[in-house]
């Protein structure tokens, strides 16, 4: 898929499936669809194998259609094939835009947020990513609490990496993810608004980034930064929510389209038939696709 082709693809209908459960995340996601530890004998490649399993049987679905623009995947299921085709290559034959995850984890909360590790084997991914044909690059830091310094140096550091994978040629998501169990939620949205709003002033007009924000307390607030002219998308994350009421709270934010993760899979299990996993499947991605394109009128 081209990038003008992605570009297209992404700016329409469609959210984005998050399917990029790593090595820290993926016991939880297979417990989640009932398979526990037993199932692959604590033996860390079939772990992954299992996962693999998995996201092709999501992919592979025909239920995951139009209504999907892209999908964000791990850097091993990119590296694995659907079907005896190259993930990434077999999501664009989908017309669904292939983006990875490039961050390498979270580093200890200081100044009550968590910035990303280190980013030591970017250059090398940002290279297999182009070769792979992925449009982007989805990379994730964690806000705590409301101070204004830990909010600053996440934005700052999420803009840095950003340039860089621009330098690639690829489009980075921007993940400055709010928790939602924060105790001042709401201001760390405030704070993050603000940064986000002078850091987006700042890029060169020739760039642009996505961003993949926290739903927020205050409705709309990121109506601004969703028509910036630097910004061609804003996405939101299930963060922990159920998926009614991550869909509930999208559904109240123009402008904003999904890209859950728990929120899509919550109800798909590894010992249902191939006829309940597709409804189950439908059934989650129609009310994530229609909470997606819902306009609040009047706002």
């Amino acid at each position: 898929m081209d990038t003008t082709t992605a570009t297209q693809r992404i700016s329409g209908n469609g959210f984005i499936a998050a399917l990029d459960q790593s090595g820290g995340s993926s016991p939880k996601a297979l417990a989640a669809y009932g398979l526990d530890e037993s199932a692959w004998g604590g033996d860390q490649e079939q772990m992954f194998e299992k996962i693999h399993e998995m996201r092709t049987r999501i992919i592979i679905n025909p239920k995951f259609d139009e209504r999907i623009s892209g999908a964000i995947l791990f850097e091993r299921t990119m590296n694995s094939e659907v079907e005896g085709v190259p993930t990434a290559q077999y999501l664009s034959q989908k017309n669904i835009v292939p983006f990875l995850k490039v961050d390498e984890g979270l580093a200890e909360e200081s100044n009550g947020v968590q910035l990303m590790k280190p980013l030591s084997g970017l250059t090398e991914r940002l290279k297999s990513a182009n070769e792979h044909g992925i449009f982007g690059t989805k990379m994730r830091s964690v806000i705590n609490s409301a101070d204004a310094a830990g909010i600053a140096a996440i934005v700052t550091q999420q803009f840095e990496v950003g340039n860089v994978i621009i330098d690639a040629g690829l489009m980075p998501i921007l993940e400055p993810e709010v928790n939602i169990k924060s105790g001042d939620k709401a201001a760390c949205e405030a704070l993050l608004h603000e940064e986000l709003l002078k850091n987006l002033d700042a890029l060169p007009e020739d760039r642009q980034v996505m961003l993949k924000l926290t739903l927020p307390e205050v409705e709309n607030l990121y109506s601004d930064i969703i028509a910036h002219p630097r910004v061609l998308r804003v996405v939101a994350l299930s963060g922990g929510y159920s998926r009614d009421e991550a869909n509930e709270r999208l559904a109240s934010n123009n402008g904003m389209t999904a890209s859950f993760s728990r929120a899509l899979v919550q109800d798909l299990r590894a010992d249902q038939s191939e006829e309940e996993f597709s409804t189950a499947l439908d059934s989650a991605i129609e009310s994530i696709y229609q909470a997606s394109v819902a306009e609040v009128v009047g706002v």
